[in-house]
């Protein structure tokens, strides 16, 4: 079902309703997408404000993926982009992705892409390559940060990532991604192949970066659990934002109930 025709009193909601004192970080504008002649996303437009947990939700295929990538620059070869991404009131389109990165953006991927043979620690340690070879003298201090929200990553420090659960994979993604010291953390799809406790545990930990002053783009295909932690939604169908608002009040819109949240209408 489309979500195209929810009613904007209910789906859409002014830019004030969200946070209105805190300021815009992140802008997407007009953001499009290809791969070869298949469009993947069209015309995307969404904000993100300081300390938020913005969530993306929507289908498989909507192409929630491709608009993460995009934003990070990290689309596959072959694959392009247009429109205007600006963090920090500066236009970050044409950046590469170390670019990205060392403005203060970093993508925890859906594959997680770990290096399996490496210890958990070395993994950690790579994070912060960026940092390290911009000259920042301080640029291993989130690992104790790290430590402290994930601290099986700590006893598991000395083991190869690759004999982990998926939840420490999981756990050690993200751990990787903070290294990097970001000011916006966008996550692909984390509880992707987790047992429910485990993604209870991981999205709790997203939540409470919220304190530290990370703000935060979630992709997740657990429509319910996101829109429990979020601050403000959007849901993307076909390529298209569909609508958007304060995820409290798409949560209980009952067109979204029935077509993510498993529940039917009467």
């Amino acid at each position: 079902m489309s979500l195209a025709t929810v009613t904007p009193e209910v789906a859409v909601v002014s830019d004030s309703a969200a946070t209105p004192a805190a300021p815009v970080l992140l802008e997407v504008t007009g953001l499009s997408a290809r791969y070869g002649k298949v469009a993947a996303l069209t015309g995307a437009t969404l904000k993100l404000r300081a300390g938020q947990i913005v969530t993306v939700i929507g289908p498989n295929g909507a192409g929630k993926s491709t608009l993460l990538n995009a934003m990070m620059g990290a689309l596959p070869a072959g694959a392009a982009a247009s429109g205007r991404i600006s963090f920090q009131g500066g236009d970050v389109s044409q950046m590469d992705v170390e670019e990205r990165v060392a403005r203060g953006l970093s993508l925890v991927p859906e594959k997680r892409e770990l290096f399996t043979t490496m210890s958990v620690e070395d993994n950690l340690l790579l994070g912060a390559y960026k940092r390290r070879r911009n000259g920042e003298s301080g640029y291993l201090d989130q690992q104790d940060f790290v430590y402290a929200l994930f601290p099986r990553l700590k006893e598991r420090r000395r083991q190869a990532a690759g004999t982990l659960s998926g939840g420490e994979r999981q756990m050690l993604a993200v751990g990787r991604a903070l290294m990097a010291k970001p000011q916006v953390l966008m996550l692909d799809e984390p509880s992707l192949g987790l047992a429910p406790l485990v993604t209870k545990e991981i999205l709790g930990i997203v939540s409470q970066l919220r304190s530290t002053g990370v703000t935060t783009l979630l992709v997740e295909q657990n429509a319910r659990a996101a829109l429990q932690i979020a601050d403000y939604a959007y849901v993307l169908e076909m390529g298209e934002i569909a609508c958007e608002g304060p995820a409290a009040t798409l949560a209980a819109d009952p067109r979204i109930v029935e077509s993510y949240l498993g529940v039917a209408r009467h």
